[in-house]
């Protein structure tokens, strides 16, 4: 008679069980991953899937001829881009810190350029269904940019919309 099971039926559970499809209820359905950082004092997050790096801001060269909201320009190994500070771009009050440290590279197939921010909070996953479709406050141009806000007030951007926005995106030349 034979005390326990043996290696090779072990073995077949352990496969079964890693088989299986994980079971959906145990965490969030449609959870999103998102990079959260701060503004002028308030919370701001975007989806880690338009987030190719974060880096420190630095050797910022301004250009000449450009809205407000652009910066400058960067050379990131190599790579020359743009950026924008959308704490203009949104109109925000010119609080925080004084020093806008942080670049958070935003990347898309057609468009790749880097923001600033006073601060950068960490990751965490978010619920989708629980975002809330804006706050009375959120009004401005904002508003335009927003994938929802979650129930502790971290505005959640839509980076595919400031990706493909042509706000963004410069097109003036200068007349010789």
């Amino acid at each position: 008679m034979r005390q326990g099971k043996s290696e090779q039926e072990i073995l077949k559970a352990r496969a079964e069980a890693l088989a299986r499809s994980p079971d959906t209820a145990a965490g969030p359905r449609d959870a999103l991953e998102v990079v959260e950082f701060v503004l002028a004092y308030e919370r701001y997050a975007i989806e880690t899937v338009f987030v190719r790096e974060i880096q420190p801001l630095r050797d910022l060269t301004p250009l000449p001829c450009t809205p407000a909201h652009v910066r400058g320009i960067v050379n990131l190994r190599g790579e020359i881009l743009s950026i924008v500070d959308i704490k203009r771009f949104f109109d925000l009050p010119e609080k925080g810190l004084p020093d806008l440290n942080k670049v958070i590279v935003l990347q898309a197939p057609s468009m790749e350029f880097g923001i600033l921010a006073d601060a950068i909070a960490g990751t965490r996953m978010l619920d989708r269904g629980a975002l809330q479709a804006s706050l009375p406050t959120l009004t401005d141009i904002r508003a335009d940019y927003l994938k929802g806000v979650t129930s502790d007030r971290v505005v959640v951007l839509d980076g595919a919309r400031l990706l493909s926005d042509p706000k963004i995106v410069v097109h003036e030349q200068v007349n010789a």
